[in-house]
């Protein structure tokens, strides 16, 4: 059996959690989660502890087990905690700002760029130079924050572009004559 699925999840305090034939459902103090369940994995709750055991002795229900056991640990700590990206624009006169769920961006383009947020995702930018992505589903939240570095990713010359907090980015060298 995986090693990831035999962990139980344990659910804090305040939780709402519903196993149906097809979806389990989380609800929590920052909204509601829902994921379509796998016919491979059995869900108990026991005691505000949450265990998946594969519904047989396939390679791929021990597998699903693992997988589903991580996403449901995603989805416990998104309602009850949170996600959150951060992100910094390095450039001279790059800036941005976080009007209601939208984003604008002024990051050397001719023109200003902006970002809609989707249902759920929140953003704010500390400093023009700062982004800081939140939300309560880890994937949506990772997404969005990948969509707004892909509009300038970091070049490999001057580093210039909008990067992760803590991404290490490698400067080539210039061509020598």
């Amino acid at each position: 059996m995986s090693r990831v699925g035999k962990m139980p999840v344990s659910l804090p305090q305040g939780l709402d959690f519903s196993v149906t034939a097809d979806r389990i459902t989380v609800k929590g103090p920052l909204g509601t989660l829902v994921r379509p369940a796998s016919p491979l994995v059995t869900v108990s709750n026991t005691a505000g502890k949450l265990e998946f055991v594969p519904a047989n002795d396939s390679t791929a229900a021990d597998a699903m087990s693992g997988t589903m056991r991580a996403l449901v640990a995603n989805m416990v700590n998104g309602v009850s905690k949170g996600f959150e990206k951060k992100l910094s624009l390095v450039g001279v006169g790059f800036k941005a700002q976080a009007v209601g769920s939208k984003l604008n961006l002024q990051i050397g383009f001719s023109h200003p760029v902006g970002k809609d947020m989707p249902e759920g995702v929140k953003v704010e930018c500390p400093t023009p130079t700062e982004i800081i992505i939140k939300g309560s589903d880890r994937q949506v939240v990772g997404q969005i924050a990948a969509e707004v570095r892909a509009i300038r990713p970091p070049e490999p010359y001057k580093g210039k572009g909008i990067r992760y907090v803590g991404e290490k980015v490698t400067i080539k060298e210039t061509k020598k004559k």
